[in-house]
């Protein structure tokens, strides 16, 4: 990433009287870009860029061909043919996929799936809006873009993702974008702007991915004109049949009660980091906390053993282990509670209401389904689909509600019967409380995987969450929070009673 090169930038600007002032604003470059493109207005109104190029490559007497498409809200596709490959990188609202050299069409996973998130956002936003987006914008300095002057700002997404953009100071246009997207980083340069019905599109670009780079020449470039959906979708030829969901759905959902048994055979250790940025996407505070944990009926019991790496002391860990003991006991209570309630319906001759919490059966109801595949997840054989949610279906509780602000895509172990793993987002704001307590902000996205273990059961590995939430009214906070489960060590339950087991692991968890 480029730095700040004008060392004697200040002593200029103050002989000379004019030009940038000293404290830059990443705002106020933003709305010069904004107005010299077109205006706030007719950027406002695009719905679909379109842009087809060529270039030659190396002695290739064949041109290569480049093709760009982005949609609103949030999709994104890049396509790049050459040498007889073809590479593709798309994100199509609920996923991220690419097609790789070899051929293969794959999911992105993790901080690659989340590149590729940002720059669909990044390419449809065209710098609009990043407050509301929560994506901060903070001014870098001057920088050197092909022996020219810049100015460069640096959005940092409310996922961690960062982009450094450069500006022409005269013409105010972008001349360059830095960032990693799908895991490979680039750079893009662009040149000779032109009128495009009523905006300003570049109609040349230099495009480094990784160690190849490609001089395109645009041929087309077209605003607002159709583009369907299912150029950002999996190839048709890489989809399957999706099974019966509604059956596989209550199969996991009834699986549940033995996955439960089968966790608490296994204790381990939780590394949770949890970060606070201010709204320019500067880091304000950061807290780091080690846990151990096991499982008992379905629930994670964890016992905080450290803080930023240092071990609790004696007073504070006798506080940790009395709540943790306590969790046990309510758990145990209400596991009472309710075979008491079943075993007293058994002898009435009725079958208990379920007092459970929701399954995964409530996506059946106020979700819709696309883009079925089978692949390959962690060394198993999975069934992969987005979701986002279905526009006919009216929530009629508090959970349907929150389920029907979600997209994304999920990760399914037919044979387990398990959740592999779990990306969303929230397409919508969601308000708790009728906002008064708490508003959960759109783009609000986290993540869950699981690993197999000992050819018996998922367990989790990993869980990522960004949050924009606005509580009572007045403080927006925005956090970045990571777990990360290990040590996993299993033991056999049969030989501890339900509540000798706890107390035995309750013990090992206050030695760090």
């Amino acid at each position: 990433m480029r730095r700040l090169t004008h060392v004697v930038f200040i002593l200029t600007v103050c002989l000379a009287g004019a030009g940038v002032g000293l404290a830059q604003d990443a705002n106020k470059i933003i709305e010069q870009y904004l107005k010299a493109a077109g205006g706030n207005k007719s950027i406002s109104r695009i719905q679909t860029v379109s842009i087809d190029g060529t270039f030659t490559s190396g002695s290739e007497a064949k041109p290569g061909t480049y093709t760009f498409r982005a949609k609103q809200p949030n999709r994104c596709y890049t396509e790049i043919q050459s040498k007889g490959k073809t590479l593709i990188e798309s994100y199509n609202g609920k996923s991220a996929w690419h097609q790789a050299e070899t051929g293969e069409i794959s999911t992105l996973l993790g901080p690659q799936a989340l590149e590729m998130e940002a720059a669909a956002q990044y390419y449809n936003a065209r710098l609009q809006g990043l407050a509301k987006r929560k994506i901060g914008a903070a001014f870098k300095g001057h920088a050197q873009v092909h022996g020219r002057d810049a100015l460069q700002v640096e959005l940092t997404y409310p996922t961690g993702v960062q982009w450094e953009v450069y500006f022409d100071p005269q013409s105010h246009l972008i001349v360059e974008e830095q960032a990693t997207i799908a895991g490979i980083p680039r750079e893009i340069f662009y040149d000779d702007y032109r009128n495009v019905d009523g905006v300003k599109l570049p109609y040349k670009l230099e495009v480094h991915r990784g160690n190849d780079s490609y001089a395109v020449n645009v041929t087309r470039a077209a605003v607002n004109e159709t583009v369907g959906e299912r150029v950002f979708d999996f190839p048709k030829k890489s989809q399957v049949q999706l099974p019966d969901l509604k059956k596989l759905f209550e199969e996991i959902d009834a699986h549940q009660k033995q996955i439960d048994k089968i966790k608490e055979n296994y204790a381990g250790t939780n590394f949770e980091e949890e970060t606070e940025f201010d709204k320019t996407g500067k880091v304000t505070k950061t807290d780091i906390k080690e846990y151990t944990f096991f499982y008992l009926n379905g629930d994670e019991i964890s016992t905080l053993v450290k803080k930023d790496g240092q071990p609790l002391s004696d007073g504070e860990q006798k506080k940790e282990n009395e709540k943790t003991q306590k969790r046990i006991e309510e758990i145990q209570k209400n596991e009472k509670k309710k075979e008491a309630k079943e075993e007293k319906a058994k002898e009435e001759g009725k079958e208990a209401k379920e007092d459970d919490e929701p399954g995964i059966e409530i996506f059946l109801r106020v979700s819709q389904f696309v883009n079925p595949r089978r692949e390959r997840f962690r060394g198993q054989d999975v069934l992969v689909f987005d979701f986002e949610p279905n526009p006919e279906y009216k929530p009629k509780n508090m959970e349907e509600r929150v389920v029907k602000e979600l997209a994304g895509v999920v990760w399914v172990d037919e044979k387990a019967h398990d959740v592999a793993r779990l990306e969303a987002y929230f397409v919508g704001d969601v308000k708790i409380g009728g906002g008064l307590l708490a508003n959960l902000q759109k783009g609000t996205n986290f993540s869950f995987e699981q690993a197999y273990l000992n050819n018996e059961v998922w367990l989790p590995t990993y869980i990522e969450a960004h949050v924009g939430v606005r509580v009572l009214l007045v403080k927006g906070i925005k956090v970045n929070v990571v777990n990360r489960y290990s040590d996993y060590k299993r033991f056999n339950v049969e030989t501890l009673s339900t509540i000798n087991k706890p107390k035995e692991t309750l013990e090992n968890a206050s030695k760090p």
